[in-house]
């Protein structure tokens, strides 16, 4: 097949398509891991997104059954320098070309990816449009471009479109039970959590105060997800009640979601954090850890009310990485500590959160 991706710019680029033949629109985002493609397509976090790995060659590993993070790949599209069609690993099951047809997610090869994440480190992230196709066939360029060009991602409620639809619960019968708001849940989080003998229950993010309250949790977890927080105010309504009774944890789009609830506000970011090699700065410590990130929007710290202080910040922009409540255990962080894929030195966050549960 042949691929092509036009970008909001002007700017055109051609390939070889793999994966369904399709069109899709989406925005464009880099990610700098050099491993861990299927637990990224999987991330509900990429809904909306088209993916493209800095690292130019993927696939080598293939996609195998036990590593995706949610029920189905959730990216618009993907991009990469070279795809390799012939995986060789033990576990693996089938290659990313199958992956991606399963799916029904076009995918472009062959491209200069170093040129175009220059061009969004210095233009920002920007809506494309991405198109596999029978190399019999044309695509009409236009049409695509006028696609990309009617997008507005930060318009759309990602997180309604990713949420589970009813309770879910796992472990039942453990230790401490924990409320689950799934805001596009990684399911690392929620195994991070059985792990240490919680029953997680799995709530949609539209869950009311009610049905909170019923699941007579010890504490409430508001997991990561996709889109502008700004967005999410209904998520944010139904946890602020429990503010002082349940300790809270927020983890990604769960801190922005958070600092909305306290009056706080977020702002996108040019072209976001996508990679496994963020280092973080401990505030209180002064150590630092190498994180898992996948977000496109920030908290604004001086929006954030006197009672709650910056924990953790990210080395190479500043930007907010923790925040706490300075009496109420109430803490949220913005990077990934279930990592997967990426380094494991934040598990930690999960291990305080289980110790604040009476």
């Amino acid at each position: 097949m042949k691929g092509i991706l036009v970008l909001k710019d002007g700017s055109v680029y051609n390939g070889e398509g793999f994966g369904a033949e399709a069109v899709s629109v989406g925005e464009l985002v880099f990610s700098t891991a050099m491993t861990g493609y299927q637990e990224s397509l999987t991330d509900p976090s990429y809904a909306g997104q088209i993916l493209m790995p800095t690292y130019p060659l993927i696939g080598n590993y293939g996609v195998n059954d036990e590593d995706n993070e949610s029920e189905k790949i959730w990216v618009r599209g993907f991009v990469v320098r070279e795809r390799c069609e012939r995986e060789n690993h033990a576990k693996s099951s089938m290659n990313v070309d199958a992956f991606l047809k399963k799916y029904n997610v076009p995918g472009v090869s062959g491209l200069d990816t170093r040129a175009i994440v220059r061009k969004i480190r210095t233009e920002g992230v920007m809506p494309a449009a991405i198109a596999a196709y029978d190399d019999g066939e044309e695509v009409d360029v236009v049409k695509l471009m006028e696609k990309a060009k009617a997008l507005d991602y930060s318009s759309i409620d990602f997180v309604r479109e990713v949420t589970c639809k009813e309770k879910k619960v796992y472990n039942e019968g453990g230790k401490k039970k924990v409320a689950l708001i799934d805001c596009g849940v990684k399911m690392s989080i929620v195994r991070e959590l059985v792990a240490r003998n919680c029953e997680v229950v799995r709530l949609p993010a539209t869950a009311s105060e009610k049905e909170i309250v019923a699941c007579e949790a010890d504490g409430i977890v508001v997991s990561n997800g996709p889109g502008d927080p700004a967005l999410a105010d209904y998520a944010a309504k139904s946890i602020k009640p429990f503010f002082g009774k349940k300790p809270i944890l927020g983890i990604c789009l769960g801190i922005q979601i958070l600092a909305w609830a306290v009056g706080g506000r977020t702002y996108k970011l040019k072209f976001g954090h996508r990679g496994i090699n963020h280092p973080v700065k401990d505030l209180t410590s002064g150590k630092v850890r190498i994180t898992t990130q996948n977000h496109g929007f920030s908290v604004d710290a001086k929006s954030l009310p006197k009672e709650y202080e910056v924990t953790q910040v990210d080395l190479n922009d500043g930007t907010v990485e923790g925040i706490r409540h300075r009496e109420l255990p109430i803490t949220a962080v913005q990077y990934h500590p279930e990592a997967n894929p990426g380094p494991r030195d934040s598990l930690y966050v999960f291990d305080e959160f289980v110790k604040q549960m009476k």
